[in-house]
């Protein structure tokens, strides 16, 4: 079988396999067992777009392909017009109970199936095109009529922000400094205000001044410049945004003050997507079942843990695609397999085909897990990288090259994580010399 798949997707999938990493696109061809929640995704992914807003919380062990997974629905959900930002928890640099450090990371983060991170500049700009169009479009004033069409853009600006306005005042005053430098050429203060708007500390004075802002955003008011956000981007054109707060689990290794701080402000932000406060956000949380059930991640605050409570019963196959959190099963070595003639599909090389048979598939996968304790949930990207750089790259350039002759598989300590160094035994991992 051959998988249709553009030259530049098939060689950004390899590529990023062949260093370790999950792809940045191209996910659909490599989604193995996910099958099953598709339906639910895209009824959620349909209520987000039609301005309403969505909680998940995914939960899996290590290399369940929790990564994969956000990735996954990331792709999806630019397919459908979403804005989409991947925001890594950390004590140190974001943690969760700032959440002017998580917005600030969030925009950082702001990807369109368009423009890359940052997306917010060409988001800004769309919506202010998006304004003239609306305006020229209600037919009150003509393109040459430059002064009244400011007037009336600037009129249609303060209606859209309005409940925007009277929570958080500064974000609109933002807005409307920002269209004002675009028009006068003046991409300094554009520049700046453009970054105030994303949250970033340290603007220069000037550009606040132009304004009339001051300060930088604070816990709360990076809520109300969230909700300001996802109203840019509905004008813009973009139905909504799917934020993706990954290992939140970290919570559990930080000082218990703060542990507590950021579980009391994850259950704020959930109360308030249930209560209609982000129309157009699809809020996204990644953990090990540890952080779910533990005593140090969500356990510790009962009404946290009331509202992500989910039963779930011996059989993952019965697991709800609907409910709150959702259940990675992880590998197994029939799946493990499966994955690999996907890759192998997508390598596109008819040597490769012929001599890395299934057969061949499925024994490497045997030896990868067996190198790793048997645990074969932590085995994909071990197998993945190995079977791409260390096999089909050599199959693919020599012609008398056979892996069942010519490779023995070895595990480098500099090459694996550290829960595949825990998983693997001392006499399976050689030191790099």
């Amino acid at each position: 079988m051959t998988v249709e798949v553009s030259a530049r997707r098939r060689r950004d999938i390899i590529d990023a396999l062949r260093r370790g990493a999950v792809p940045a696109n191209g996910l659909d061809v490599l989604a193995v067992g996910l099958d099953r929640f598709t339906a639910a995704i895209d009824e959620d992914l349909d209520r987000v777009a039609g301005a309403g807003s969505v909680f998940k919380a995914v939960r899996g062990e290590y290399g369940a392909g929790k990564t994969f997974f956000t990735r996954w629905l990331g792709e999806r959900a630019k397919r459908r017009g979403f804005a989409v930002a991947e925001v890594q928890i950390s004590e140190l640099e974001t943690p969760l109970h700032r959440m002017e450090t998580v917005y600030r990371r969030l925009v950082e983060q702001l990807t369109t199936e368009q423009f890359p991170p940052s997306a917010l500049r060409p988001v800004l700009d769309g919506w202010i095109f998006a304004l003239e169009e609306d305006v020229l479009a209600a037919g009150t004033v003509s393109e040459q009529d430059a002064e009244g069409l400011d007037r009336a853009v600037g009129d249609l600006l303060e209606r859209r922000l309005a409940g925007i306005s009277r929570n958080t005042p500064g974000f609109s005053a933002a807005l409307r400094g920002y269209r004002t430098a675009v028009a006068e050429g003046d991409p300094a203060t554009a520049d700046g205000l453009a970054a105030w708007l994303g949250g970033q500390p340290h603007v220069a004075a000037s550009a606040r001044r132009a304004a009339g802002v001051k300060g930088d955003i604070d816990h709360f008011a990076a809520l109300s410049f969230l909700q300001g956000l996802l109203t840019v981007l509905r004008d813009s054109g973009h139905p909504g945004l799917l934020l993706v707060l990954d290992e939140v689990e970290t919570l559990q290794r930080v000082r218990s003050d703060a542990r507590d701080k950021a579980l009391n402000s994850l259950r704020q932000l959930i109360d308030d997507i249930y209560g209609g406060r982000f129309p157009g956000l699809f809020l996204l949380i990644t953990g090990t079942p540890a952080f779910y059930d533990g005593q140090q991640g969500v356990q510790r605050l009962a009404p946290l843990a009331q509202r992500l409570a989910t039963d779930f019963g011996a059989e993952w196959r019965w697991d709800n695609p609907r409910a709150t959190q959702l259940r990675l099963p992880g590998f197994t070595e029939e799946t493990l397999v499966r994955l690999g003639v996907r890759v192998r599909d997508i390598y596109g090389s008819a040597r490769v085909c012929q001599v890395c048979d299934d057969a061949y598939l499925g024994e490497l996968a045997r030896a990868v897990a067996g190198r790793l304790g048997r645990q074969v949930g932590i085995a994909p990207r071990v197998y993945l990288k190995k079977l791409v750089a260390d096999v089909f790259d050599r199959v693919d350039q020599f012609g008398d090259w056979d892996p069942r002759r010519h490779y023995e598989l070895t595990l480098r300590v500099d090459e694996l994580t550290e829960v595949e160094r825990n998983a693997a035994s001392a006499d399976d991992i050689q030191l790099p010399m």
